[in-house]
């Protein structure tokens, strides 16, 4: 029978080494490593998360029962301990500089018009144990962290992610994210920032985004909608021109109010800064914003990503940065086969055979017994 290697080798054969170890030599992420190599680091974490392992001890003994197919990938198994000291003391941004490349590689063989892209940005919480993470406090009884990313929905992936505390505000974590001149950007009421959105506007950007209940918009003209219509009203108006304080509102231009009713009833205020396109256009964008909710469900329920195995920030941030990866790697592995169309089954297939030896490709195939030539009974007495 000819060799084949482990679907855990075919995915890591996806990953850009040759990066990863630039970005540890300039961090200097190798020292004092106890002889834990970096590789070996990544590898171990990306077994837990492709694996479901909820534990160092259960990372442990999944990678020792499989050290002869780890060599295969330059990696070794590591004691629970030596684990966890790396978890807690390498630096982090390594593996969070290794996804952000993985992005950029994924956008040169994916380009489009910036006109036809939209973006969505949002942020999901994560708990923590409150006995072992004080620094990520959040409230009187709870611990907690927070990860936000901007998602591409047309290629099913986000392009931007960063990790902070709970208690920092989405619209300061928004502030330090890049920004596509000319691209389009949805996102809901916690980036409600006058000056954030006068940013798009300067760079030609179009955003959809949700009214506050109280802000008041000047009327200067309604549309007519298409007869037969949903929706509920098409109006052109002016944001309020001072602020708190006296300040001037940076987005003096007109904007775009669209209502109407969501799935339960709910009257909504639909805000953007297009006032060309058609209302029913604006309506469905903002209705896009599912998707991103849809990603956040989808790596904390497959990946596993609401257990954290270390309470340390450095801890939490490789394991979101590790599950990030995880998420690229299986995108990437599904695309290079046909049999498996739905996502959820493939990163269950790839679960359920991630150390047995058979192509990404032939995840469906029946495992193959090796022909054996039958035993003589009787030469044996």
């Amino acid at each position: 029978m000819p060799h084949e290697n482990s679907v855990m080798h075919g995915l890591m054969q996806l990953l850009p080494w040759a990066a990863f170890d630039r970005l540890v030599a300039e961090r200097g992420a190798d020292a004092d490593a106890r002889g834990f190599s970096p590789r070996s680091h990544l590898v171990a974490m990306l077994y837990a998360q492709l694996s479901g392992a909820h534990s160092l001890r259960e990372i442990e003994a999944g990678l020792t029962s499989h050290a002869a197919r780890l060599y295969h990938l330059g990696a070794t198994p590591a004691a629970r301990s030596t684990l966890a000291d790396a978890n807690r003391d390498r630096d982090s941004g390594v593996f969070l500089a290794l996804f952000q490349q993985m992005l950029r590689c994924l956008a040169r063989d994916q380009r489009r018009k910036l006109a036809e892209t939209t973006y969505l940005i949002d942020s999901t919480f994560m708990a923590l144990p409150a006995h072992h993470a004080r620094w990520a406090v959040f409230s009187a009884n709870a611990c907690g962290a927070k990860l936000h990313v901007i998602y591409d929905p047309d290629e099913d992936r986000p392009i931007y992610a960063a990790v902070s505390t709970a208690n920092v505000n989405d619209i300061t974590a928004a502030k330090e994210m890049p920004i596509q001149p000319g691209a389009t950007y949805v996102f809901d009421l916690g980036y409600y920032d006058y000056g954030w959105w006068a940013g798009f506007e300067a760079k030609k950007c179009r955003i959809v985004t949700r009214f506050k209940c109280n802000t008041p918009l000047t009327f200067i003209a309604e549309q007519k909608l298409p007869e037969g219509s949903e929706l509920l009203s098409d109006r052109i108006g002016l944001l309020p021109a001072r602020l708190t304080k006296n300040r001037h509102n940076p987005m003096d231009k007109p904007v775009r109010e669209i209502r109407l009713h969501n799935q339960s009833g709910k009257l909504l205020r639909i805000l953007t800064n297009d006032l060309e396109a058609s209302a029913q256009e604006i309506a469905d964008l903002y209705l896009r914003r599912w998707a991103i909710e849809l990603f956040f469900r989808w790596i904390k329920q497959t990946l596993r990503i609401r257990h954290f195995i270390g309470g340390s920030e450095n801890a939490v941030r490789i394991q979101i940065a590790t599950a990030l990866i995880a998420f690229l790697l299986l995108r990437l592995a599904q695309a290079t086969q046909t049999a498996v169309t739905s996502p959820l089954t493939f990163a269950r297939l790839v679960r359920s055979n991630l150390m047995h030896r058979r192509p990404i490709q032939d995840l469906l195939r029946p495992p193959q017994i090796p022909n054996r030539q039958p035993i003589n009974q009787l030469a044996l007495l």
